[in-house]
Order: C-alpha cells, then structure tokens, then sequence
C-alpha cells in the first residue's frame, strides 16, 4: 500500500542568481504554518546502510549532452557526479541492498522486524515497494507501506517509524528505507535540472528502547501554498472507450518532468530550515551546542552553508557528500549518514540535527542520537 502525505523532492537551482537572495531571517521566530513538533520518541536508531547505482555521469560527461561546464555546476551546486539507474535496473533494488545493510549491522533478525516504511516518489510500483522489500529481506511479519514526501520522506518515514514504536504495542523494531530514481523524472536537454538528481537508497533499523532514547525530538510542516514551486505533475493523454452511446474518453496515465522555480525553493529552503531545525532542537531540550553534527537534505551547497552560517555552525560540522551523489531525494540523508557511521566521523552516542525539504511544499526536522 502507498502512504501519500505530500509530493516533495528538492532541487534548487535553475537561476543563477536565486543564490544571491538573503531574505530577512530570524531563527527563533516559530513558522506560524506548524504541523507537529514533540520531543523524544522510545526508540534508537541501531543500523544504517546504503546502496548506489554503479553508473556515475560526472559533470564533464554532462559538457557533451547540454550547454554547461563542470565548473558552472560544481561552483553552483557542489555537484561534481551523480550515480544512475540504467534502463533495466530498479530503485527497489538498491533499496534492499541498502536495508541488508542496515540490517546486518543493527544485528536484528530480519524476521524480528515489525514494519518497514519505504520513503519514496518513484517506486517501481506505483502501487509501492514496501511491502516487496519486505519480503526480499525476510522481514515475514512486517506491516509494509510506502510513504510520499520526496525529499522530507525519510525524516517523515523516521518520525513515523517511531511514534509506532513509542505507542503500546507489539512493535519492537522497524525498518526506514528512503530509495528514489529521480533520473527517470528528469528532463536531460534541460541543463537547469539534468545536472542536480541522482538514484539511491538508504536505510535505518530502529529499535524500540522506552530508557536510552535516540529519537530526541522533531518538527514537521508543510504548505500547499508552495505546490508550483517544485512538482513532477500527472500527465495522461486521452484514450476512447467504445462504451454505448459515444463511448468514454478515460486517460492513458504518464508524468511530465520535473518543474521547479529555483529561486523560490532557494529561499523557502534558507528560511523555514534553520527554524524547524531549533524547533525540534528546542523540543528535544537541547541547545545548538549540545548538537555533534549538521546532516540536511542534499540538495544544495549552498543552502547548506547559508542554513548552517544561521544555526552558527561551523561546516566542519555539516555531514555532507553531495559532490558524490547530488540529489537523491528522500535517500540522500540516510545515505551520507550511513558514509559517515561507517567512516567512524559519527561516533555511538552523537547527536546529528536532521533536516529534509522539498516540494510540497514540506519540511521537516529530527534530532537523534546514534547507537
């Protein structure tokens, strides 16, 4: 089954001056569009893995399919390749690749695992993937489902994931898959938005802790409002139906490309982030300084400079592959998250501020404490 809380992806550029826009900011002052904001959740994330396809396209491939060059993109993005699904491969692929994983390293029988939640915009099935890479891993008495949020998917997933497992039941471990192929979606003659997207999955175990807390508090928003900045809209052409009478025109169903107003997401982006940041940071009862690590959405360099210049960050500080992987929608936090663990950069008992954005429009926050 397929989850739908809000179509969101994020890619921000298009423009190259939506960049130089510094909107008047004031990180404490609360977003009067609040949805939900708490503090600490009964579980801890245990396990972490990813998977990328093996194909990379590097800026200086990109120079031979549209009008660009490496150091147009890099100096604007931070973008210097980006990994690929060729036509015959699967997003639900990488997505358990991923989740072994993650699985592996949590030591949890897979058969110990209560729900997966796959975070995804392009699922293979458009009826979801959840419930199929479930199987694949063995997870046999796992509730499955998809959830759509894009880029803001894999915290929402994360949050859900864990208000499950904080409730009374029987659930004790849950698996969150963030998995998307954006390059499906793309439009490759458009320099603006061929150069930013690339195909991932990553994967987080939680287990079910009601002491040692590792879920420490979050916020999350969205605001239809802002639909036409960034959407991949239905796109279906007419098809007759030789009913009686004058039969029915019913649709052939398809999608455009992705469409996004850089500017627009540029600034929705460098506002809201760094405020639901200390909003959840806030309902963790903690302060900035408590925080070890900066993880947003990977999206943008830029963005990720100016959000962490508002938190008073230093970039020491902010996880990030983004030149690697560009923008991998909902798997771009658990995927860097998962290279940094295994890195050793994020050590058991740190606490990374998480932050995903994108269309909708949606954001979102989670603080949590690793091990």
């Amino acid at each position: 089954m397929k989850l739908s809380l809000a179509l969101g992806l994020l890619s921000t550029i298009g423009v190259a001056d939506a960049f130089s826009t510094s909107p008047s900011f004031s990180p404490r002052v609360k977003s009067q569009l609040q949805m939900a904001t708490a503090g600490s959740l009964g579980c801890r994330p245990i396990g972490i893995g990813s998977a990328a396809p093996k194909t990379i396209i590097t800026n200086f491939d990109l120079e031979d399919v549209v009008e660009t060059s490496d150091e147009w993109i890099s100096s604007r993005t931070g973008i210097s390749q980006r990994h690929v699904l060729q036509h015959e491969e699967t997003i639900k692929g990488l997505a358990i690749d991923a989740g072994k994983q993650a699985l592996d390293m949590s030591g949890v029988d897979p058969e110990d695992i209560d729900l997966v939640i796959c975070a995804t915009s392009s699922s293979d099935d458009l009826f979801g993937d959840a419930t199929s890479i479930a199987a694949a891993l063995g997870c046999k008495n796992a509730m499955g489902f998809d959830l759509t949020a894009a880029c803001s998917g894999f915290l929402f997933s994360t949050v859900t994931a864990g208000q499950f497992l904080n409730n009374p039941s029987n659930m004790k471990n849950a698996l969150v898959v963030g998995a998307d192929a954006l390059s499906r979606w793309v439009d490759w003659d458009d320099r603006n938005s061929c150069i930013l997207f690339g195909d991932g999955a990553g994967a987080m175990v939680l287990t079910k802790d009601e002491e040692s807390h590792g879920v420490l508090g979050y916020s999350a928003h969205s605001n239809g409002e802002g639909y036409d900045d960034l959407n991949l809209g239905y796109c279906g052409s007419p098809r007759m139906v030789a009913t009686p009478g004058d039969g029915t025109t019913v649709s052939d169903g398809s999608y455009q490309k992705i469409a996004m107003n850089g500017r627009e997401v540029y600034k929705f982006a460098t506002r809201e982030v760094p405020r639901v940041l200390n909003e959840a940071i806030e309902a963790a009862d903690l302060t900035i300084d408590d925080v070890d690590w900066l993880l947003l959405h990977q999206a943008n360099i830029r963005i990720m400079e100016t959000v962490a210049s508002r938190l008073g960050m230093p970039m020491e500080k902010v996880i990030t592959n983004l030149a690697d992987y560009g923008n991998t929608s909902a798997a771009s936090i658990p995927i860097a998250l998962d290279e940094a663990v295994r890195s050793g950069k994020v050590k058991k008992g740190d606490i990374i501020a998480c932050a995903g954005f994108g269309a909708g429009l949606s954001w979102g926050s989670a603080i949590l404490r690793w091990g």
